[in-house]
């Protein structure tokens, strides 16, 4: 392992040779980076796997703190992790002042086995266990939303509207996929282009959302839903770093604004035999789409695990007020052709790049778990033949209103998390546990909050 890192590590410098710093970034539980910056003079050290950090840093809460009874009963002590490189995630970080560069880490025991806490192992074990095993290839691709905010009045952020040229005024209105907003941004999304090059990240299409000041970029599908996660974690980070370098705030929460879309993490996901064949495709159908039997039972598995993976899917408080019924982010597990009101989408497609569309997830889930979800609720509706929720909704059809059958409160569904019986097998019970503790601690110290909403309702008037 060290030689080929430091062989990949000496390329990175004679491209980069002004590089004096390196920063290492680990995902969390939370679908954050957390990092370690070391100098020039610690690399070797590095590559040869004697940089190392604490068992619990990839298992703190959205505020970076540490349940210390999870070490008492768990990690005892806390030991220390070894922090393996992810080959090809050497990079500039082209935002910073300073001569800084970055690696992707993966978390690893003293003795270089998977570190159980890491979410990418997670993933890693899903992967080769339900489809690498059994000649599968999923090919997944993920779409992130997000906000670019500037000061408001006092501690409240503001959307960044454009500006009425000519005139002191703010551009009103949603203006989707409108050129003027790609404008007004353009030194940003340039910048951002140039990161992503500069980083690997394979950015396709950028435009304006159905909300004011909101935006969403898209990466191309890979082979590798590893990699397609690695890419959603760097693009959110390139987002924000370049934001900030502009003098705005780049916001992936589910639900900034009451009044205004929230943010999605919207997953693509196909699967592959190892002849190259889309298993979810009938070749000699002339329906539209060509689905088969093998697609219809993962929507129907993808269905049956949806209301205990929405813990996974909406992980903190804000998540649920984006989980509103008759808004595109769906409650409910009704699937479709080409409609976006469905939690399950199946988008305008051919044989050979027939897929699902998951459009639950919010912005602000850690897409490695998000990916495991989904490639676990496949693999069980195939492995168990689970027909889809009712009949396929069909292009242009009118919906009504859906019958909410997922959990669209914090509470509700960490009971549903640990009630649930199918997901829990498949990443293993200790990782699962943790994760429901974590959670829950996380939701009790947000519930225990007395907000400035107890004053404005309560304390006059009652």
């Amino acid at each position: 392992m060290s030689d080929n890192v430091k062989a990949e590590l000496d390329a990175f410098l004679k491209q980069y040779p002004d590089i004096q710093m390196l920063e290492v970034l680990a995902p969390d539980m939370n679908g954050m980076f957390r990092a370690k910056r070391i100098p020039r003079s610690e690399f070797d050290s590095f590559c040869e796997g004697k940089v190392t950090t604490t068992a619990s840093m990839p298992l703190v809460n959205s505020m970076g703190d540490y349940n210390l009874s999870i070490g008492a009963d768990t990690l005892g002590g806390d030991p220390d992790k070894r922090l393996i490189p992810i080959p090809g995630t050497f990079a500039p970080i082209p935002w910073l002042k300073s001569p800084t560069g970055q690696v992707m880490v993966k978390f690893a025991n003293l003795d270089g086995s998977p570190g159980l806490y890491d979410s990418r192992n997670i993933l890693d074990k899903v992967l080769q266990e339900c489809y690498y095993n059994k000649g599968l290839k999923p090919v997944v691709a993920t779409e992130m939303e997000f906000y670019l905010l500037e000061q408001g009045e006092g501690n409240t952020p503001k959307v960044r509207l454009g500006r009425i040229h000519g005139t002191g005024l703010r551009q009103q209105g949603v203006q989707y996929a409108s050129p003027d907003e790609l404008w007004e941004n353009d030194a940003f999304l340039n910048d951002v282009r140039i990161a992503c090059e500069l980083q690997g990240v394979p950015m396709t299409t950028i435009h304006s959302e159905f909300s004011p000041g909101q935006l969403e970029i898209n990466v191309h599908h890979v082979d590798d839903p590893r990699v397609a996660c690695d890419h959603a974690m760097l693009l959110k980070r390139i987002i924000k770093g370049v934001a900030l370098q502009h003098g705005m705030v780049a916001c992936f929460m589910a639900k900034p604004f009451a009044e205004l879309a929230g943010n999605g993490l919207h997953v693509h996901a196909s699967v592959y035999d190892k002849d190259g064949n889309n298993i979810f495709a009938d070749p000699k159908s002339t329906a539209v789409p060509p689905l088969n039997d093998t697609m219809r039972h993962a929507i129907g598995g993808l269905a049956d695990t949806m209301a205990q993976s929405m813990a996974i899917f909406a992980p903190n408080a804000n998540s649920y007020r984006r989980l509103i019924p008759g808004s595109y982010a769906p409650v409910s597990t009704i699937w479709g052709y080409n409609h976006r009101d469905v939690s399950l989408r199946i988008p305008t497609s051919g044989v050979k790049d027939l897929r699902i569309e998951h459009r639950v997830a919010g912005a602000d889930a850690n897409p490695y778990l998000v990916m495991a979800a989904i490639l676990i609720g496949m693999d069980y509706g195939i492995a168990n033949q689970c027909p889809p929720h009712g009949d396929m909704i069909t292009e242009g059809a009118e919906i009504g209103e859906q019958k909410t059958d997922i959990p669209i409160t914090w509470e509700a569904a960490l009971d549903t998390f640990d009630a649930g019986k199918v997901i829990e097998p498949y990443i293993g019970t200790e990782y699962y546990q943790l994760f429901s503790q974590i959670r829950r601690d996380e939701c009790d110290s947000f519930r225990s909050v007395v907000s400035n909403v107890d004053y404005e309702w309560y304390l006059r008037a009652v």
